[in-house]
């Protein structure tokens, strides 16, 4: 058997273990409070680290998230890290019942009509940005933009549309809608992760940078302020030293709601997706596949099953460690998000990428214009973006990483960006099109 691309490390065991190790590492040099690594945690936040680590580990091909190999018999098979899956199903389901035990529900309501304002814009960031990207890399790389019949690129780019206002189903669903090259598609997957990552880098950046922005914003951050006041207090009034029983009842907690939201989760994604083709149009259906997405409903369950507990006394968990145990379980999802980032591949495709960074920069320059005149704070403007951009993959960890309690307010924007995500790709589409036709 010969193998092509392959990394040195291959067995999903000792992954893990080097994520654990890297998380470790971080975690010990960001608790110095003197020294060199105590200014240096002041620029780079640990978050950011646990994210960019595994990728460079990734680039050079000490782990990866597949590979491929050729048997003797010449046929060419992809192997991959089941890593991710298993920390997006398992362990980030789990992490967004435990850090929402606590959660003052109130509390998120009040923060206020800016997060829904900076939400849409970073949707209108993508239905735009698009087409003026396009028209902008057509001055540089016009054979980037071209292509006739399924292998036009405006086709493909509406997948990356799906992506960055909702989420994996909402890009499969402009996959069959407008018919691109399957054969291509792979290239368009690829700046999907490259600029979708490098923009959430950013972000993690700047959350470390947060104060200075929000003075720069002239940002009201009292509401959020108090909602982490209110959560920490009922934190320290319920705190205690847990024993063993508390951290298998927190155990239970977790993965027994992801048990919950997996069962329904397999129940309602055919059932809808069954019953869209009924009711809907071959076009139309589409628009509504995120109800047939059996991740989309995981973590829609997980957190409902969530709030309903921090009405009852499981709450009282908080204080014996629930959420910290909920922000190790986001931690080890960052650095298996960061392990599918190739660095390398920045520097091919460099058209199709040129696209996808002015795309972004569109994005992003559009949420920071409208977050400096409505006075919004840097947390809606990072979660307004990854919400579109990211979904609820990554959102909670943005969120997660102003304060465990507002990990939620990240799934519930994501959950609507699933919503509205097909039409916004739609509309950015059609955009797209006349874009192409016009240079």
């Amino acid at each position: 058997m010969m193998i092509i691309s392959t990394p040195i490390i291959k067995d999903d065991a000792i992954i893990l273990g080097i994520l654990l190790i890297i998380l470790a590492f971080i975690f010990h040099t960001e608790s110095k409070k003197k020294g060199l690594w105590n200014k240096f945690y002041k620029i780079v936040p640990g978050l950011f680290l646990a994210y960019m680590l595994p990728a460079i580990f990734t680039s050079i091909g000490i782990i990866a998230p597949e590979w491929e190999i050729v048997t003797q018999d010449g046929l060419i098979t992809t192997q991959k890290s089941d890593l991710y899956f298993i920390a997006s199903r398992y362990l980030l389901p789990a992490s967004l019942v435990l850090m929402t035990l606590s959660i003052n529900l109130k509390g998120v309501f009040n923060l206020g009509w800016k997060s829904l304002i900076m939400f849409f814009t970073g949707t209108v960031g993508i239905i735009l940005g698009g087409p003026i990207a396009i028209i902008l890399t057509a001055l540089i790389y016009p054979e980037s933009v071209g292509g006739v019949g399924a292998d036009a690129v405006w086709r493909g780019l509406s997948t990356l549309a799906g992506s960055w206002i909702g989420g994996g189903a909402n890009q499969t669903a402009m996959l069959e809608i407008y018919g691109y090259n399957t054969e291509l598609y792979g290239g368009m997957v690829f700046v999907d992760i490259v600029v979708a990552n490098i923009w959430m880098a950013l972000l993690l950046i700047g959350i470390g940078k947060r104060k200075k922005i929000n003075r720069w914003l002239k940002a009201d951050t009292q509401a959020i302020d108090n909602l982490k006041i209110k959560v920490n207090e009922f934190t320290k009034q319920s705190s205690r030293i847990p024993n063993l029983t508390d951290l298998v009842i927190i155990a239970g907690i977790g993965f027994g709601s992801v048990g919950f939201s997996h069962f329904f989760a397999n129940k309602l994604a055919p059932f809808f997706e069954k019953k869209i083709h009924q009711i809907f149009s071959e076009y139309t259906v589409n628009i509504f596949s995120f109800l047939s997405s059996t991740f989309f409903w995981i973590i829609s369950i997980s957190t409902l099953i969530a709030i309903f507990l921090s009405f009852t006394k499981a709450r009282n968990y908080e204080g014996a460690g629930a959420s910290k145990i909920g922000s190790v379980f986001i931690y080890i999802l960052v650095t298996t998000i960061g392990m599918k980032m190739d660095l390398k591949l920045i520097f091919e495709n460099t058209g199709l990428i040129i696209i996808g960074f002015i795309w972004m920069t569109i994005h992003a320059v559009l949420i920071i214009i409208v977050a400096k005149l409505i006075k919004a704070p840097y947390f809606f403007l990072a979660i307004g973006s990854q919400a579109n951009v990211g979904g609820a993959a990554s959102a909670p960890i943005v969120a997660a990483s102003f304060h465990p309690s507002l990990a939620t307010v990240g799934v519930l924007l994501a959950v609507f960006g699933y919503a509205v995500g097909t039409m916004g790709a739609i509309l950015c589409t059609i955009l797209m099109e006349i874009a192409v036709n016009s240079v």
